[in-house]
């Protein structure tokens, strides 16, 4: 068997495990008085933790851990993963989620410190999980992993590149599965608004068994959500698009008397779209730990995912350029005649063509669908030699595969379009509906596939090296072998450019790392430790990157112990930066020629094969404070820094408008803008010239003690953002609808009171005012309020209820906001929500 090491608890170890363990609000409950005095006389067996390969024998290390546990999670009545993580106060940007409804292909991801998706590293039980989406993604879609498998999720704030290779900048999100369970367990949790809409419902079961040498865990959820349509909330304002039903020639329309005039109205396009977006996940999962003799010990994981998911926006908005005949250089059988109504009203051609624009009410609304499958299968063995006091080994094989299919209906076909026009051309300009024939003829089902896939061979080997005044030196050496690769094909329609969405190519690549690392933990004196990281990774696309962690603790007093850590990080280029073809985005933006008449103006995106890996440092000095004159009680105060350079990013292209507007010539010319603000070009590069700069403070309280004859539960979990700047703007306490929202102050508070078989819990969640990037007015602060309670009718029945945004807080508006006039990623966009769940065991 796997050696383990045994040592009595100090005040100070527990001081700062419940500072680590309790350290969100909803973890506060997580945490009992009565297991915390029971740890005074236990021993404490060796353990893994998030942020390092060293098995542990506490969790009294230099960098800051954030962990959630599976009764947190059911009392806050959370269904998804990214609605877990993205309630933290360290989240911050614009992480995609199910109320992202444009662009998301149902894709769920993390935003830890607004820093990017992609800078975030998720794992599952301390390995990598696959990239995961519609094809060639850069990110983990959170989807993958259904809640009722997780036992913890563990929150790494700070950099880990030197521990886990690239991705880890920002930090890490390890994902702790159910293990070790025996018996049967059935779990069926629901909700819906108290508008009666959004409805989900999810359903597991949990089974487990033991042998005299190992245990096998098997597991199925299934979860259905509901979608919340815009139009079904009464602060969501009419949108005004000028793609309107029966089309504008020039902005041009027909009155009532067939006189064509200026268009006054707008198309409201929010009855069309969802708020939160409707998908169905089915999972099984399984893991096994098996002693094989030898002392030798197998564990192996499986994870299989279905997601089938869909958004919705309003009818396809048209445009075409219509060459005019009459005009110069005009093919006469291609072209449109404009009539005495027409040029009287003021249709006026611009070199030979004019614009004709449609929302296409006849086709239907644009539904985007989503099918998923993501496999995940991981395997290996562990034991010990008898060599010095004993070491531990492990290697392993993980495999991971994600294909896609997705299909958006109601596709508009602009070439077939631009033709039916100069042979139906009074059906079109008429204003009225328009024939089953030529609706036929322009719209088509939009498909694409895509995929990822992963494997990864690694070894470690730790223990004790050799021993000092202090205690042991430990280690831990390890090499890891990974290839990724991904793609993605676009419908043939857009390939070719003759769509009315944005043109696109594929995307097809891989590339491969080998690595090798070390990590020393050295006792300089009982009360000072330092912790060593080195990393080394040798890639097949850009070269290698060398990384380092330095970490220290100091035990100041039985009650202090002080933390610091330095670290260098990378992150390598992914497949879709690497080998992605030019895609075009609508992105949200201001014209300030003013040429432009929707604030969705089209941006062609390019990537770059010879982009270099982004580097990083990152820094954290903080303290753990659990004063012996309050028992239950433990203060967490940390500074943070992270600062990447030649980062891979997409530039502003706002700050390039403007700047091109104000006569900088190498801005027009980077973006490609035109003479006198000619955006048919524009252009958004992949480069590795932006550059992040964010620090701020996290500070936690955590208090348990017995009162008025209850249990007790108290949490505060505060991050103060000092500042955010990348690429030359100061985004501290901004939002915007590209890029998310940065609150400098982001507050979660809970309190909890319980006895017996019965807890109840308030809760509330602070995003403080934030000024709108562009306009600089003002979007106030929020507060969101949570009660719930959980009671237990037997050791075999539990039953949770709760409600969600209690006071039914509606969203702040946002003028630059890029769905419903506000920031769903940021914001609470569904109102007032109902849970509740019961929970069987035999």
């Amino acid at each position: 068997m796997i050696r383990t090491s045994l040592h009595k608890s100090s005040k100070l170890s527990q001081a700062v495990k419940l500072g680590l363990i309790a350290s969100v609000s909803t973890t506060a409950m997580t945490v009992s008085t009565t297991a915390f005095a029971q740890e005074e006389t236990a021993n404490v067996e060796r353990i893994a933790v998030t942020g390092s390969r060293i098995q542990r024998q506490d969790m009294e290390t230099a960098s800051p851990v954030t962990v959630i546990d599976a009764s947190a999670i059911k009392a806050e009545g959370y269904t998804s993963v990214d609605e877990i993580l993205q309630a933290q106060p360290a989240m911050a940007g614009m992480a995609m989620g199910s109320t992202t409804n444009n662009g998301s292909d149902g894709v769920a991801q993390v935003d830890l410190r607004g820093m990017g998706a992609s800078r975030t590293l998720v794992l599952l039980d301390g390995r990598r999980m696959v990239n995961s989406g519609s094809g060639a993604d850069s990110a983990v879609d959170l989807n993958t992993i259904p809640v009722a498998m997780i036992a913890r999720v563990e929150i790494l704030k700070d950099g880990a590149s030197a521990v886990y290779g690239s991705d880890a900048i920002a930090g890490v999100v390890n994902i702790i599965t159910k293990k070790d369970f025996e018996g049967f367990q059935l779990d069926i949790n629901g909700g819906a608004t108290d508008k009666s809409d959004g409805e989900n419902i999810e359903l597991s079961a949990l089974y487990g068994f033991s042998t005299d040498t190992g245990n096998f865990t098997f597991g199925a959820a299934y979860s259905d959500r509901g979608g919340v349509m815009q139009g079904d909330r009464d602060w969501v304002e009419e949108g005004a698009s000028s793609f309107v039903p029966g089309g504008s020639l020039d902005g041009k329309v027909q009155d009532e008397n067939g006189n064509w005039v200026d268009r006054t109205e707008g198309y409201d396009y929010t009855k069309d779209s969802w708020l939160q977006t409707p998908s169905t996940r089915y999972s099984i999962f399984a893991n096994a730990t098996q002693d094989i003799g030898s002392d030798m010990v197998f564990t192996g994981d499986i994870l299989y995912t279905n997601r089938q998911s869909k958004q919705m926006m309003a009818p396809q908005p048209a445009s075409v350029m219509l060459d005019v005949c009459g005009e110069d250089g005009v093919d006469p059988s291609k072209c449109i005649t404009l009539t005495d109504e027409m040029v009287a009203g003021g249709v006026t051609p611009e070199e030979g063509a004019v614009e004709y624009r449609r929302r296409m009410t006849d086709a239907g609304n644009r539904i985007y669908e989503q099918d998923t499958d993501t496999l995940r299968v991981s395997g290996g063995l562990a034991g010990s030699l008898d060599v010095h006091t004993g070491m531990d080994w492990d290697v392993s094989y993980t495999y991971g595969s994600n294909k896609a299919t997705t299909w958006v209906h109601n596709s508009i076909n602009a070439t077939k379009m631009e033709q039916s026009m100069y042979d139906n051309q009074d059906a079109w300009f008429s204003g009225d509906p328009l024939s089953q024939a030529i609706i036929d003829d322009v719209s088509y089902l939009e498909t694409t596939d895509g995929g990822n896939e992963q494997h990864i061979v690694s070894g470690v080997i730790s223990g004790e090296a050799f021993d000092l005044d202090a205690g042991a030196v430990a280690f831990a050496i390890g090499a890891e072998y990974r290839h990724e690769s991904g793609y993605y094909n676009p419908d043939p329609v857009i390939v070719a450019g003759d769509g009315t969405a944005a043109q696109q190519d594929p995307t097809d690549g891989s590339y491969s790392v080998f690595s090798v690392y070390q990590e020393v933990s050295v006792p300089f004196t009982e009360k000072l430790t330092g912790e060593f990281a080195l990393r080394f990774d040798d890639y097949s696309t850009f070269g290698n990157a060398s990384t380092w962690k330095i970490g220290l603790t100091y035990e100041a007093t039985d009650d202090l112990m002080m933390r610091t850590v330095a670290a260098t990080g990378f992150r390598a280029p992914n497949v879709s930066e690497l080998y992605g073809g030019n895609v075009g985005s609508y992105d949200y933006l201001d014209d300030p020629w003013g040429n432009e008449e929707d604030p969705q103006i089209l941006v062609n995106y390019t990537s770059d094969e010879n982009l270099q890996a982004e580097s990083s440092e990152s820094y954290t000095a903080g303290l753990v404070y659990s004063p012996s004159y309050i028992d239950g009680m433990s203060l967490t105060l940390d500074w943070w820094r992270f600062k990447i350079e030649d980062a891979i990013s997409r530039l502003d292209v706002q700050a390039g408008l403007n700047a091109c507007y104000e006569g900088d010539a190498t801005a027009c010319e980077t973006f490609k803008i035109g003479p006198n603000g000619d955006l048919s070009e524009l252009t958004n590069p992949l480069t590795n010239v932006g550059y992040q700069d964010t620090s701020g403070v996290d500070f936690n309280l955590a208090y348990t003690f017995e009162g008025l004859g209850l249990d007790w539960k108290i949490n505060n979990d505060l991050t103060y953002l000092l500042e955010f700047e990348q690429d030359g703007v100061d985004y501290t306490g901004t939002i915007g609808g590209m890029f998310g929202g940065y609150a400098e102050v982001k507050n979660n508070f809970s309190v909890q009171a319980g006895q017996g078989d019965w807890s109840v819990m308030y809760s509330n969640r602070y995003i403080g005012e934030m000024n709108d990037i562009n306009s600089g007015d003002v979007a106030e602060s929020v507060l969101y309020h949570n009660i719930s309670g959980m009671y237990h009718f037997s050791d075999d029945i539990s039953a949770t209820l709760g409600v969600k945004n209690l006071t039914d807080v509606e969203p702040v508006m946002v003028g630059s906001g890029n769905t419903a006039g506000t920031v769903p990623e940021v914001y609470d966009t569904i109102g007032r929500q109902i849970y509740g769940g019961v929970t069987f065991k035999f």
